[in-house]
């Protein structure tokens, strides 16, 4: 039974991949999982420098799933390249790069680090909000969006994976438009918007009054627009929100994801992954199927 797939020309064992800033950069789950089991890793979103995160509160659990204001924290390009990520490259998952940005700047400079460093792929994250331009988030303008991309694109040939905003009217014509700016792949959704109150306290919950929400009350939306995404353009797609177990993962790859991440399930039980990948091992010997690439897309 064959779960290997192919993105952009990188060769995964499966199509499991640890979601950005869920898994870190894989060094405390060695410890309690066999991570060589995984078909890749997205690391912690990175940026040009090193970024202390928000103040506050930055996990909050809901009744399906968790919002989270962590801002970004991480070590910086650099110190990724020279420490993080000699530590991946001693195991066998693909090595995605999460990359992101609060300006153009950051952004292309960021991506000329990674170009030079053994990553396999960099993960775009233009969920980021451009600070030098009132603040808005680049993946939710689709002008800023198109220019953050073709910035990027110039600045490595890396295989390059575009990580979408749910947060949009569209979220076809986002995919539409890192497709026509040379993006390799498309990976959604990243976390809803969200807003949460302490009624004892009588303030919001984070300090910057919302933040993302993911784990399964996102899943049936990111499933759908998952299915526009692919419907949409003719890059492989990567899917994420909410999956919590074989089923889920099922779901997304029937409509035509090439992979999934997986993310706040691994906070809630840290064998997920593996569970995943041994279940799309039985599901397919139990319904005599050789190749996981005979289902991807069967809806």
């Amino acid at each position: 039974m064959s779960l290997k797939v192919n993105i952009a020309g990188v060769d995964f064992k499966n199509p499991v991949i640890a979601a950005s800033g869920t898994f870190g950069f894989g060094e405390e789950f060695s410890n309690y999982i066999d991570i060589n089991k995984l078909g890749g890793i997205s690391s912690k979103g990175l940026t040009l420098k090193k970024n202390p995160g928000n103040p506050g509160i930055r996990i909050y659990e809901t009744p399906a799933g968790i919002m989270n204001s962590i801002g970004l924290q991480n070590p910086g390009v650099d110190h990724f390249i020279e420490n993080e990520l000699i530590f991946m490259r001693k195991y066998q998952p693909v090595v995605i790069a999460n990359l992101g940005g609060h300006s153009y700047d950051d952004y292309r400079i960021g991506a000329s680090k990674l170009e030079d460093s053994d990553v396999d792929m960099i993960e775009l994250n233009i969920s980021c909000p451009n600070l030098k331009e009132g603040g808005m988030a680049f993946g939710t303008d689709p002008h800023k969006a198109k220019e953050v991309i073709k910035q990027v694109r110039k600045a490595t040939k890396k295989p390059l994976i575009v990580k979408l905003s749910p947060n949009v009217t569209s979220i076809g014509e986002f995919a539409k438009i890192a497709e026509s700016e040379g993006a390799d792949s498309i990976s959604l959704v990243n976390t809803f918007n969200a807003m949460a109150v302490d009624i004892k306290r009588k303030k919001f919950v984070f300090n910057n009054k919302t933040a993302g929400l993911s784990g399964p009350a996102i899943k049936p939306i990111a499933l759908r627009m998952t299915y526009e995404v692919v419907n949409a353009v003719k890059l492989p797609v990567i899917a994420m929100g909410g999956i919590m177990n074989v089923e889920d993962a099922l779901e997304f790859l029937m409509v035509g994801a090439k992979a999934i991440q997986v993310g706040t399930a691994n906070f809630k039980r840290l064998e997920t992954m593996i569970d995943i990948v041994d279940g799309l091992e039985k599901y397919l010997e139990d319904n005599k199927i050789s190749d996981i690439n005979e289902i991807i897309g069967i809806l």
